[in-house]
């Protein structure tokens, strides 16, 4: 029986290792890229959410309703059950609206830098306006991506972006709020670009509710 010289020994483990190799995991950044990117090309889409809050005090409450958001700049939050209220954003201005209490708040509409669905709403860039890493909790499913705005924030402190590995189909968002408090949206029922109507995004305030004004507001 013949032996294999040295060279070709280590020729055919080289290779043999080679073949048990898989391919190299992308970047946070790579990943990052990847969404924007996907989600440059979606107008609009809606979901269902759970929202969980958890306080300072790591005092819980979970809610839940849907989402529409529409480009650039349109949000509807619908929030359903005991704790009813809804958030409208025409792209220009904002209304949060109580029915238990009869009590709306008008402003403008938030900023891009102020909004947590940045992104989706056509407002902001991951890889331009946060230093983008891996975070916690990240699975054979999923990535998870860990986003600190370079520059200070007003309403948060830091994002994390849950998307599918295959699909890079939005799971859910948490914001990392001032003071500690966070609150994580689960988003389920996703549809990308289900031609969603403008006027979705409009809300007649009941004629004798309290109206609080927040700043001036462009109609």
């Amino acid at each position: 029986m013949s032996l294999l010289s040295p060279c070709v020994f280590a020729a055919l483990v080289t290779l043999g290792a080679a073949a048990g190799q898989t391919a190299p995991e992308p970047s946070a950044e790579e990943v990052a890229s990847q969404l924007q990117k996907k989600y440059d090309a979606i107008r609009d889409f809606s979901a269902d959410f759970v929202q969980q809050h958890e306080s300072m005090l790591k005092r819980k409450r979970e809610e839940r309703g849907t989402l529409l958001v529409k480009k650039p700049g349109k949000m509807r939050w619908q929030y359903k059950g005991a704790d009813e209220k809804v958030f409208v954003s025409n792209g220009t201005r904002m209304i949060q609206y109580l029915p238990q209490e009869n009590r709306a708040i008008e402003g403008p509409a938030p900023d891009g830098d102020e909004v947590a669905v940045f992104f989706l709403a056509g407002r902001g860039h991951i890889t331009r306006d946060f230093n983008v890493s891996f975070a916690k909790g990240g699975s054979a499913d999923a990535w998870v991506l860990r986003l600190e705005p370079k520059q200070p924030q007003r309403e948060y402190d830091w994002l994390e972006v849950t998307a599918d590995r295959k699909t890079l189909r939005l799971l859910g968002f948490t914001v990392g709020e001032k003071q500690g408090s966070r609150s994580t949206f689960t988003l389920s029922n996703f549809k990308e670009n289900p031609g969603l109507a403008d006027k979705a995004f409009e809300f007649s305030i009941p004629r004798e509710a309290e109206i609080i004004h927040v700043g001036p507001v462009k109609r």
